[in-house]
């Protein structure tokens, strides 16, 4: 008899091209443990691992696209250079072979880039309106259009390179105040050219990235946004007030061609709005207001929340049962479930949990950070 996990996360889900094997995502952490950006054996047998015990679909770290300034942590990977791409291919390759699908995160940090710092630490900070996540003018310099078009270019090319190595899709980081969800964010954003102003112009520069990105890649390539509320070191941060105005600023990347949004909520059993009446979370909702798939994310499988004290020294978490998140799942207010932390630090995550081996599970401990198990 199948457990109850498995009649929910255990059912395949069609995304554009790729046919997942279950409901279960692996969420992207940053690790930094690809020197001169270009990932290796063991991060392509960090990923494999999980592939191997059941995860259907992972979505990789954080990798920075073509741009002096789309990051500054030489350890991360980077999704350009012969040998960075050649490192990637060969991730591909092992998670492939292990049943699993793999998407890569494009990422650009924007304004919370610490300027000269590696890669390139002669490369300024940049975002919308060089305002800084707490609303501090002149903390680096505003984009101009020339450079604008360049970074859209930039995602744009490295979507068509994912497609090529043989990626299954890709993920646009447009959550948690990086370049993308600057210029989504009123605070950071304070353009008035085409690129400002309302909750729809807002939405310009992304819908541009996700157009410029379909016209490189074949028509069922999925195309992943990934999207929050809250922002680096401020959790009460809010795009939108209310489903008006997140209607507003979803529907245009829906119809500029995102195939599937990442919610990224930091708990899953919250509403979003909850003067609504309506009890679903930031994934549901999405859902409800644009009718694309969804991905739903935020402590899967943890007795602690997601807060600044989650990746501290000595953090901890205890495993806690999945059933709120079948509940929940079974009514289809989301269709695939992204973990995190319990995915680090237990790679058979998905197996146990699909097998009812919950009481088998590895908890969280911040040592899980220290290598690539």
């Amino acid at each position: 008899m199948p457990t109850r996990a498995a009649q929910s996360l255990a059912r395949p889900f069609t995304l554009g091209s790729a046919e997942l094997r279950n409901r279960i995502v692996m969420a992207p952490m940053t690790r930094a443990q690809s020197p001169g950006g270009i990932p290796g054996e063991n991060v392509a047998a960090y990923y494999a691992r999980r592939a191997a015990a059941g995860t259907g679909l992972i979505i990789t770290e954080g990798t920075y696209v073509d741009h002096p300034s789309a990051g500054d942590v030489a350890s991360v990977p980077r999704f350009h250079g012969e040998e960075q791409l050649a490192g990637w291919g060969r991730v591909v390759d092992a998670v492939h072979a292990e049943g699993g699908k793999i998407m890569p995160q494009l990422w650009h940090v924007g304004i919370q880039r610490q300027a000269g710092k590696p890669p390139f630490p002669q490369a300024p900070s940049v975002g919308p309106s060089g305002i800084a996540l707490d609303g501090t003018a002149g903390a680096g310099e505003a984009l101009s259009l020339t450079d604008i078009d360049k970074i859209i270019q930039a995602f744009a090319d490295a979507a068509h390179e994912a497609e090529r190595i043989g990626f299954d899709g890709i993920e646009l980081h447009g959550a948690h105040g990086y370049l993308i969800d600057q210029f989504l964010w009123g605070r950071t954003n304070q353009r008035t050219d085409v690129y400002g102003g309302d909750a729809l112009s807002r939405t310009k520069f992304a819908a541009d990235i996700v157009a410029a990105v379909r016209e490189r890649v074949s028509p069922d390539f999925p195309l992943v946004l990934r999207f929050s509320q809250w922002k680096a070191d401020n959790y009460e941060a809010r795009l939108a007030a209310d489903p008006d105005e997140f209607q507003a600023l979803l529907e245009p990347l829906a119809q500029a061609g995102v195939d599937a949004f990442h919610a990224s909520g930091r708990r899953y059993w919250e509403p979003e709005f909850p003067e609504s009446g309506l009890d679903l979370n930031v994934a549901g909702w999405a859902k409800k207001l644009t009718g694309k798939p969804v991905i739903t994310v935020g402590s899967v499988g943890l007795d602690t929340i997601f807060d600044a004290s989650a990746f501290a020294p000595g953090a901890q978490a205890g495993v806690e049962s999945v059933e709120r998140l079948l509940e929940r799942l079974q009514r289809d207010e989301f269709d695939l479930v992204a973990v995190g932390r319990a995915l680090l630090a237990d790679p058979e995550w998905a197996d146990k949990v699909l097998e009812g081996r919950e009481t088998e599970l590895t908890p969280f401990s911040q040592d899980a950070l220290s290598n690539l198990r």
